[in-house]
């Protein structure tokens, strides 16, 4: 089972709606895939916090008669058995999903570039696996810079920040939606943040956040260029690299 066939079934899986078969080999493709496991992780601790909530209704035995009560007799299916509990229950836990899932900042990047958070989301994660961090190890961005000569067909700005405490670690070429991408690594403290830029014909934009799977997500245009920033690092202080990032690709 590859990535792409195991993600269509990741959030099944956690729910414990697959069958055994499919269950199998979505338990056999996480032994191997440290990317997949973390969704997996952040799709787990969504849904302990979902039931941890409190926020749970027990809808009284008198529900089922009040709701078919307003259901014209008309309408209603020949033979049709009334509405049973399970049925109802499994309707209100749905609906609660929703209402929570809606508190769970995804946020206001707009719906547009949703799938793109997605796929930044995805190559971060990815990036997390031993080996696939960086092609170019340095904090010097004079290394780092001239290395993505003749490997992509533009020139990223690259600027080390450790005096502002998000030294450089390096970059590589990923890919993102089909297109070749720069990818920068940024470090604070323990955690990592990846950066992404690639050209784009968009109008400049002010930044729009997210919240992701338990992840961060900066995004902005500038300058004929996107910019999608990741990390597990709080909302803040990942706001305050995009804040250096933009000043010195306005310079």
């Amino acid at each position: 089972m590859t990535c792409e066939d195991a993600r269509g079934l990741l959030t099944a899986y956690v729910d414990a709606e697959l069958d055994v078969a499919h269950s199998l080999e979505v338990e056999k493709h996480l032994e191997t895939c440290e990317a997949c496991a973390r969704i997996v992780e952040s799709q787990e601790k969504v849904r302990s916090a979902i039931q941890a909530s409190g926020l749970s209704y027990e809808p009284p035995a008198s529900l089922d008669a009040r709701i078919e009560s307003t259901i014209p007799r008309s309408a209603k299916p020949a033979g049709r058995p009334p509405m049973s509990w399970p049925w109802l229950a499994a309707a209100a836990a749905i609906l609660l999903a929703l209402v929570l899932l809606g508190r769970l900042p995804m946020s206001r990047v707009p719906a547009s570039d949703t799938l793109i958070a997605q796929e930044v989301l995805d190559s971060h994660l990815r990036s997390m696996m031993p080996g696939h961090l960086t092609d170019v190890e340095s904090s010097d961005q004079h290394t780092v810079k001239p290395w993505f000569d003749g490997k992509i067909d533009f020139a990223p700005s690259v600027v080390d920040f450790a005096a502002d405490g998000f030294p450089l670690a390096g970059g590589r070429v990923d890919s993102i939606s089909g297109r070749t991408v720069a990818a920068l690594v940024y470090r604070r403290n323990k955690h990592l943040i990846n950066v992404y830029i690639w050209p784009s014909s968009a109008p400049n934009s002010a930044p729009t956040s997210a919240a992701l799977q338990g992840y961060n997500l900066l995004h902005w245009t500038q300058g004929g260029f996107a910019w999608w920033m990741s990390s597990d690092l709080n909302a803040e202080e990942l706001a305050q690299l995009g804040t250096h990032l933009r000043e010195s690709a306005s310079k």
